[in-house]
């Protein structure tokens, strides 16, 4: 992919299900079975967006995009926009910007915090994609 989609758009999706499925074995997920919805508050475009990600077994099954309701799932995380572009960017940890109460969990704490790891590794992936914020 040599040009640049918009982030969250079904394009940027696409490329993160590809890119997700292909660069983490299960084995660099921990072979985890979860799902997380990112609430996107504060967008560009004023409206609400989510992006939900699963996994089964390790493997990234599902990358989904859109507006306003998020699929169900095991973790809520929500937050502005700008601080899960500097996450996607990799400019800023998933773990630091939980600590610091830039996010919100809904879900498991403590499982929340053992995933952290494997979440960062996501974001490593995702900001390679090339995207326009």
């Amino acid at each position: 992919m040599s040009e640049k989609c918009t982030y969250l758009s079904p394009e940027w999706a696409a490329e993160a299900l590809k890119r997700l499925k292909s660069e983490l074995p299960p084995e660099k997920m921990n072979n985890v079975s979860t799902s997380m919805s990112n609430i996107y508050k504060n967008c560009p475009d004023t409206k609400e967006h989510f992006l939900y990600i699963e996994a089964v077994n390790g493997a990234v099954t599902r990358v989904e995009v859109g507006e306003g309701e998020a699929p169900k799932a095991e973790f809520t995380i929500s937050g502005d926009y700008e601080i899960f572009a500097r996450i996607s960017r990799a400019e800023l940890s998933s773990q630091r910007a939980l600590m610091t109460g830039k996010l919100k969990v809904r879900g498991n704490m403590a499982k929340a915090l053992k995933l952290a790891a494997v979440a960062d590794r996501l974001n490593k992936v995702l900001s390679q994609i090339p995207a326009v914020y």
